[in-house]
């Protein structure tokens, strides 16, 4: 319980926690937040680490002139970059051996089958959408490379996406953060980025939990 309370501090004060960073450790704060996007794009056990609420939050920051915004997004974009790529070759190095061991409570071997024939589908596409979608940006790559998705094409979608992503929420905030109407409502603004990138999984969800229940019964 008080890790929890503890995440949904940090969440919501996250222009406070990054000043007091800021302020105790100077450049190294770069570094800092480098690790976090990392962490949460290239591990699968992390997706509960901030992204776009941290990008937006330094944007703003950035804007105040605490950060400087072309170090912020080079850092940024690559820390995304580099995250995926490795998300994506611990799914393929592990992810066929997880599934090859039969039932699992988190890993079925129907879930594999299905993956590869939505990234047959959808692909590229999907991991660049996939960017904005909180906890799903996590495990894209790691499902990318259990699938049958080549690096190549998957690293041509991943650098975009990357940019694309830090770019929105890293320049949103340096434009925006800093306006008083936002910096006086800094906790609801970033309730609502949370909520709205969360928004389109939730969607996703609810299709598919309707479209098979509507499925009928084996007789």
């Amino acid at each position: 319980m008080e890790f929890v309370k503890s995440l949904v501090d940090l969440f919501l004060h996250l222009d406070e926690h990054l000043v007091e960073i800021i302020r105790t450790y100077g450049s190294w704060t770069y570094s800092i937040l480098f690790v976090v996007v990392f962490c949460e794009t290239g591990l699968v056990v992390t997706p509960f680490l901030p992204g776009d609420s941290l990008l937006f939050a330094a944007g703003a920051l950035a804007s105040v002139g605490s950060l400087n915004v072309t170090w912020l997004f080079v850092g940024l974009a690559t820390a995304a970059i580099l995250g995926d790529t490795a998300n994506y070759w611990i799914g393929h190095k592990v992810g066929p051996k997880v599934f090859s061991q039969g039932h699992s409570r988190f890993f079925k071997q129907e879930h594999l089958v299905r993956t590869e024939k939505f990234y047959e589908k959808h692909g590229g596409k999907t991991i660049v959408i996939a960017r904005f979608m909180p906890i799903i940006r996590t495990f894209a790559p790691f499902v990318a490379g259990i699938g049958s998705m080549s690096y190549p094409r998957f690293l041509s979608y991943n650098v975009v996406g990357g940019i694309a992503w830090v770019a929105v929420f890293v320049f949103g905030g340096y434009k925006f953060g800093n306006l008083p109407v936002v910096r006086d409502h800094f906790s609801l603004v970033i309730i609502a980025i949370i909520i709205i990138s969360v928004m389109p999984g939730f969607i996703e969800y609810l299709r598919h939990r309707r479209g098979k229940d509507a499925q009928p019964a084996p007789g």
